[in-house]
C-alpha cells in the first residue's frame, strides 16, 4: 500500500469513477501487533461494567453454632425444626446456600491506565493494517469481490439522505462487493455455550464491514440504515475506536470509507513531520527500519556472507561457535590472531633478558674465543 499514490473512489453502483484521492499518510504507519494487543486488552478492561454478588447473599438466615459436645462440626446451623432445612450448616462457602468465598465487590480495580501516545499509535497501526488485503483475508473477511482496499465510496451516495432504509444499505453493500462478507456473518450466528445464554447474550457471530463516515458532510442518517444489518458497524471518522478497528486485538478489519471521511484522515492524524490539527502534539509514528522482518535480514545472503564467508565453495564455521581454547588449539589461535604464526616463528616470546647477570654473558663470550 505504501507504494500506491492514489486510491480510486467507487460510485454507488460499484463502478470505478474518474475521481481519485491520495493515500493518507496514516496508512503508511508501522504495523505493530504487540502495541495493538496491549492497548486492546487495556481498553477492553476499561469498558467493563462492575459486578458483585449481594452483600446479604448466604447470610439471610438465623443460624448459630451448636458449639461442642454434640459430635458435629461447629459450623453455624439453621435453627428450628420440622423441615429439612433445620440443622443444616449455613454461612460457610462450603455449605449449601452459603455465601461464596471472598464475595466480589464493585470497588475492585477494574480499570487500567493507558498511555495516550500508545493509544494513538495502536489506532494508526490498525488503520494501516486495514489497507493490507492479505491481513483482511487472514482475519476471515470475504473481500475477493471487492475492487480494492481501502474501499472508498463517493459521499454523493449518502447525500440528501439517499440511504435511510436498511434495504438501501444492503443494496449498496452488494453493489460494491461487500455482500459475501455480510452473508458470512449471517451464516456464522450460533448459540453461545455457557451461562452467557442467561445473561442477555445468547448468540455469537462474526464481524462484518465497518462503515466509517464523516458526520459533518455525510450526516448521521446512514447509522439508522446500517445498524440493523448483522455484523455491520458504523463509526465516525473523528471517533475511531480500536475495539472496532481490531476486534479481539487482531489486525485487519474490513473498512468501508466514505470519500469525505477518507479525505479527513490527513487533517486528523497529520504526517510524520507535520503535527495533527486535532490531536495535540501528535506526529504519526515512522518506521525505524524499512524491513521489519528481522529474521529475513539476518538470513539474507549479504549478511550471511559476511558472518560466514564462503571459501572454496564451502561455508566456513563461525569462529565464536568453536568452543575450543585458543591457547591449546593453534587453528583457533590463528583465526583469532593471524599474527600468532609470525610471533611463534621469530620466537619473540622466548627471548630472555640477561641484564641481571652480566658476568654470565661475559663468560660465554670468553668460551667462544677459546673455541675459535
Amino acid at each position: 500500500m505504501t507504494t500506491r499514490p492514489t486510491v480510486t473512489i467507487i460510485s454507488a453502483d460499484g463502478s470505478a469513477s474518474d475521481a481519485t484521492h491520495p493515500l493518507p499518510t496514516v496508512f503508511k504507519s508501522p504495523i505493530r501487533p504487540d502495541v495493538v494487543q496491549t492497548i486492546h486488552t487495556g481498553m477492553a478492561r476499561n469498558r467493563r461494567q462492575p459486578y458483585a454478588v449481594s452483600e446479604k447473599a448466604g447470610h439471610q438466615t438465623s443460624a448459630e453454632s451448636w458449639g461442642t459436645g454434640r459430635a458435629v462440626a461447629r459450623i453455624p446451623r439453621v435453627s428450628g425444626g420440622g423441615t429439612h432445612r433445620a440443622g443444616q450448616a449455613a454461612f460457610g462457602n462450603q455449605c449449601r446456600s452459603g455465601r461464596m468465598f471472598a464475595p466480589t465487590k464493585v470497588w475492585r480495580k477494574w480499570h487500567q491506565k493507558l498511555n495516550l501516545n500508545q493509544k494513538r499509535f495502536a489506532t494508526a497501526s490498525a488503520l494501516a493494517a486495514s489497507s493490507n488485503a492479505a491481513l483482511l483475508m487472514a482475519r476471515g473477511h470475504h473481500i475477493s469481490t471487492v475492487p480494492e482496499v481501502p474501499l472508498v465510496i463517493s459521499s454523493t451516495a449518502f447525500s440528501n439522505g439517499a440511504i435511510q432504509k436498511t434495504s438501501a444499505a444492503v443494496s449498496l453493500l452488494k453493489s460494491i462487493g461487500a455482500g459475501p462478507d455480510v452473508e458470512k456473518v449471517k451464516k456464522s450466528r450460533k448459540l453461545r455455550a455457557g451461562k452467557g445464554k442467561l445473561r442477555g447474550r445468547r448468540h455469537r457471530q462474526r464481524r462484518g464491514p465497518l462503515v466509517v463516515y464523516n458526520p459533518d458532510e455525510d450526516g448521521k442518517e446512514l447509522v439508522l440504515a446500517f445498524r440493523n444489518i448483522p455484523g455491520v458497524e458504523t463509526c465516525s471518522v473523528y471517533a475511531l475506536n480500536l475495539l472496532q478497528l481490531a476486534p479481539g486485538g487482531h489486525l485487519g478489519r474490513f473498512i468501508v470509507w466514505t470519500s469525505s471521511a477518507f479525505a479527513a484522515l490527513d487533517k486528523i492524524y497529520g504526517s510524520t513531520t507535520e503535527p495533527s490539527e486535532l490531536k495535540k502534539d501528535f506526529l504519526l509514528p515512522s518506521n525505524i527500519i524499512r524491513q521489519p522482518d528481522i529474521a529475513k535480514l539476518i538470513n539474507s545472503s549479504e549478511i550471511q556472507n559476511v558472518l560466514r564467508p564462503v571459501k572454496g565453495g564451502a561455508v566456513t564455521k563461525r569462529p565464536w561457535t568453536q568452543k575450543k581454547n585458543p591457547l591449546n588449539n593453534k587453528q583457533i589461535l590463528l583465526r583469532l590472531n593471524p599474527y600468532a604464526k609470525a610471533y611463534s616463528e621469530q620466537k619473540l616470546g622466548q627471548q630472555k633478558l640477561n641484564t641481571e647477570k652480566p658476568e654470565r654473558v661475559a663468560g660465554d663470550a670468553l668460551d667462544l674465543l677459546h673455541e675459535n
